[in-house]
């Protein structure tokens, strides 16, 4: 078998790397790699290929190669790298420098086995506060959008000043930096695209158990009674069956107050929600913003708009507003295999049309009657003070044939 060798290298290029693979990059008839790390070897008289855009042709070429092929990668290929992606299609072998990551800890002088560790590189900065919150040490892997200005306006944004910085810029370049920050001076000061973010909390803040309290949320007003109580919400999230990386749709969101404990649990997943009134969706962000999760929220009546969402692996109704019946449709037709859906009923007659439709879509569906009080002082005394009852019907999807 021909194996290929997929090299890591820093941004000090060849000096640092061992004389072996030296060797074996002069010795390659085909040297693959980024434009920054093919100019690394100016002098190397080889043919070159560029790993620029998509790499669906590269792979595809690479595949049919029958010479000696390097591929040069930053760092530790396998550390969100392409050294996983590339390994299902080629025979290869790998070779990894040390990552940006390990080079940033170090200049800090801050060990960073505790550290908790995610990739804005690419990717959407939507959904970061659940993601941190409550770490100690954070390491952010930037881009050009996600930029360290960007993340100290985003973590402003939603209270999470607790954090201090330090940036690394261009490790082991000739223009390397390395420089610490409270949040207000990174959003101000400038930075080379090429950086690592490291977040360390200067006090420590501690996220919020399950159950957050109802007057923790902001609230329509004259009438609060529009949230589902922390003890029927604590049940539902329980009956939902959320693991971190689920994906979560909120029916009739109102405050929020599901989304937002559900978007804590499901912290590497994503929560979608849906709320008519507008009023009630501009108390949802806000409530966003206080309790640091950061979620899709739409204004819209379900099953409106929630083509906009992908499928979902759990799904909460808090109200339908009518139409049951094509709610339902819309929402099990999505739901994924195993998924669960979860309602909260408050009379027989809704009860009676949602097992019905529920049995007629294939569901395996089980009720929970909730009847809670609370104790309430009166003078010198305590009485109970009882909630409304609610039916908790979940319905779960069975597996597809």
């Amino acid at each position: 078998m021909n194996w290929m060798k997929m090299i890591g290298i820093g941004d000090n290029g060849a000096e640092g790397l061992l004389p072996q693979y030296v060797d074996w990059i002069n010795e390659c008839d085909v040297l693959v790699g980024g434009e920054r790390h093919l100019a690394f070897f100016p002098e190397l008289k080889k043919e070159k290929k560029v790993i620029k855009g998509g790499l669906t042709a590269l792979i595809a070429e690479l595949e049919q190669e029958t010479r000696n092929v390097v591929i040069l990668v930053s760092g530790d290929p396998l550390f969100y790298g392409l050294g996983s992606l590339l390994a299902k299609k080629l025979s290869i072998k790998i070779y990894p420098y040390t990552s940006s990551i390990q080079l940033a800890f170090s200049k800090m002088q801050e060990s960073w086995q505790d550290a908790f560790i995610v990739s804005l590189h690419g990717r959407t900065i939507k959904g970061f506060a659940q993601k941190i919150d409550g770490r100690k040490k954070v390491a952010v892997l930037t881009d050009e959008t996600n930029s360290p200005n960007a993340i100290a306006t985003y973590l402003k944004r939603f209270g999470m000043t607790e954090y201090d910085a330090f940036v690394a810029e261009n490790l082991q370049g000739e223009k390397e930096r390395c420089r610490f920050f409270n949040l207000d001076e990174m959003e101000q000061s400038s930075f080379s695209p090429l950086n690592i973010v490291i977040l360390r909390q200067r006090t420590t803040v501690e996220r919020a158990s399950l159950g957050i309290p109802d007057d923790a949320f902001l609230q329509r007003k004259p009438d609060k009674g529009l949230i589902t109580k922390r003890e029927i919400r604590t049940l539902c999230l329980q009956e939902l069956g959320l693991k971190e990386n689920s994906i979560v749709w909120d029916i009739g969101t109102c405050t929020g107050s599901v989304a937002i404990e559900a978007a804590k649990i499901a912290r590497e997943g994503a929560v979608y929600a849906i709320e008519k009134n507008e009023g009630d969706l501009e108390n949802c962000l806000q409530n966003q913003l206080k309790h640091r999760t950061d979620f899709v929220a739409v204004l819209g009546k379900a099953p409106d708009r929630l083509d906009e969402f992908p499928d979902p692996h759990a799904i909460f109704i808090g109200g339908n507003g009518g139409n049951m019946e094509h709610l339902l449709q819309t929402c099990i037709s999505r739901l994924q295999p195993d998924g669960r859906l979860v309602m909260n009923i408050a009379t027989i007659e809704n009860l009676a049309e949602a097992l019905q439709h529920l049995k007629i879509l294939g569901c395996e569906v089980t009720i929970l009657q909730a009847q809670l009080s609370k104790s309430k002082p009166i003078l010198h005394l305590t009485r109970f003070e009882p909630l409304n009852p609610i039916y908790i019907v979940t319905a779960k999807k069975g597996k597809e044939e």
